[in-house]
């Protein structure tokens, strides 16, 4: 069986809820092999105090295999002071692959306008207007908790749970059936059996 390559962008300041509830499914399913990456492989402290050492920094990523590139949200971004990604989403999106972006990640990709021509969402209109003032894409913006369009997924701060969702989708991780009894699991506490 072949395996999916995904990765998850950190950096000093990344919201560790944001895929709290995608990297341990997206970890123990053997279709996945997920590894974590930073700007230059070196440990990173998340906003909650969490101390990482990444698997290994972006430039050593082997880009034909890449599936999936998650990134999560963080200050940083709102401040643009995470410097050295842009080729690499630049060269992911040129190769159709999934890029994903909750919170103000999603001010990211909508400063360099991979959202002016797709559906998305992202905290508000406002705050991604505010943020990223170069964001030329107001008339495909969402009011949704997570939106899918073509290979670019996009969520809202709140929906660490609803974005993991549409990844899960995305990449085919289990059947709709059970993508939808996880997320009723861990959305409203229905368990299903």
């Amino acid at each position: 069986m072949d395996t999916k390559d995904i990765y998850i962008f950190l950096f000093d300041g990344f919201s560790d809820w944001e895929i709290s509830y995608l990297a341990p499914e997206l970890n123990k399913s053997k279709k996945i092999n997920l590894k974590y990456c930073s700007i230059d492989g070196l440990e990173i402290i998340s906003v909650g105090g969490l101390k990482i050492t990444p698997d290994l920094s972006i430039q050593k990523l082997d880009l034909d295999d890449i599936t999936a590139l998650i990134l999560p949200g963080g200050s940083a971004w709102e401040e643009k002071s995470i410097k050295g990604i842009d080729e690499l989403i630049e060269i992911l999106h040129f190769k159709n692959k999934i890029i994903a972006s909750i919170c103000s990640a999603t001010t990211f990709m909508g400063q360099k306008g991979y959202l002016d021509n797709i559906k998305h969402t992202s905290n508000s209109i406002d705050y991604l207007k505010y943020i990223a003032p170069e964001y030329k894409g107001e008339n495909k913006y969402q009011s949704d908790l997570a939106v899918t369009d073509k290979n670019i997924i996009t969520a809202n701060g709140f929906s660490p749970i609803e974005f993991a969702r549409e990844i899960f989708k995305k990449i085919n991780l289990k059947s709709e059936e059970d993508i939808e009894k996880w997320f009723q699991l861990f959305k409203n506490g229905i368990w299903a059996e």
